[in-house]
């Protein structure tokens, strides 16, 4: 079993950045796979990024990166160029799967505002 707990979200002007942050307790955090999701407001939550190559959202690619530190039980998600459309809460997830879907992600944090600003 894993805790996660994320850090980093605020309000951001549209075109900057922002890293969010996840803090992992519990055994074997490195054998998780890691991924980040979204929920804008009103709608579902949604896949944005997870370890392993390739692995994002058309509408993220090439402005966020995904990354982790297995010494510091650590997972980042770099946000560069951010547009209003990226404003959601943040989830970090674990799964024991290389999976896209929410439902087969069985670990999550609290979530973190991200507001982009036009």
């Amino acid at each position: 079993q894993v805790q996660l707990v994320e850090s980093g979200g605020g309000l951001v002007q549209a075109g900057g950045s922002l890293r969010l942050s996840c803090a992992a307790s519990g055994r074997s955090f490195s054998t998780y796979i890691m991924g980040w999701f979204r929920q804008p407001p009103g709608k579902e939550r949604e896949f944005v990024a997870r370890i392993g190559s390739g692995a994002y959202t058309d509408s993220v690619e090439g402005r966020f990166t995904i990354s982790r530190d297995n010494a510091k039980n650590m997972v980042y998600l770099q946000m560069n160029n951010l547009k209003s459309e990226d404003t959601a809460v943040y989830y970090c997830a674990a799964s024991t799967i290389w999976g896209t879907r929410k439902y087969e992600y069985a670990y999550w944090g609290q979530g973190t505002q991200v507001t982009v600003s036009s």
